[in-house]
């Protein structure tokens, strides 16, 4: 009877301990992916952001002051009956002023075609502002909303 118990328990112990001889397999745990870093944010809206379609001369970061004369270059389809808005804004948001950009050519066309403007504004004592070249979106849809925003410095005027 001893010697029946003994092998009862050498069998129940090498069972519980050996996968093999019940049957089942040992299972691998599946890796676990790097966590995926976020992508940084694009500047969707700025001068790189927007080189295929407007061009400004003026660059992030210039010194503005009034008057200012904005000239640059935009694809006909940024203009509508040859024109499009910009705006000039203070770092609080407050618009200081809003000029109407002319084609300087055709403008019914995919190719680039030169613009101006001249806009004249009371700037704040120092401190940075945005220039805000909208495409004029007569359709009003916001899927053909469009602008070109550039910091800017205000120096004395």
């Amino acid at each position: 009877m001893k010697k029946l118990l003994s092998v009862c328990a050498v069998l129940l112990l090498v069972g519980a301990g050996c996968p093999l001889w019940s049957g089942s397999t040992q299972v691998t745990p599946e890796p676990i992916p790097p966590k995926e870093q976020p992508e940084p944010a694009q500047d969707t809206k700025g001068p790189a952001a927007k080189a295929d379609l407007i061009r400004a001369d003026i660059q992030p970061g210039d010194v503005v002051s009034s008057p200012l004369m904005l000239t640059g270059e935009a694809r006909g389809n940024w203009y509508f009956e040859a024109s499009f808005p910009i705006y000039l804004y203070d770092a609080n948001g407050k618009e200081l002023a809003v000029g109407v950009a002319q084609a300087q050519d055709e403008w019914m066309t995919t190719a680039f075609v030169p613009f101006k403007v001249l806009m004249v504004f009371v700037a704040p004592v120092g401190g940075e502002g945005v220039l805000v070249y909208r495409k004029d979106n007569a359709s009003g849809l916001p899927e053909h909303d469009d602008e070109l925003r550039i910091p800017v410095t205000f120096g004395k005027g």
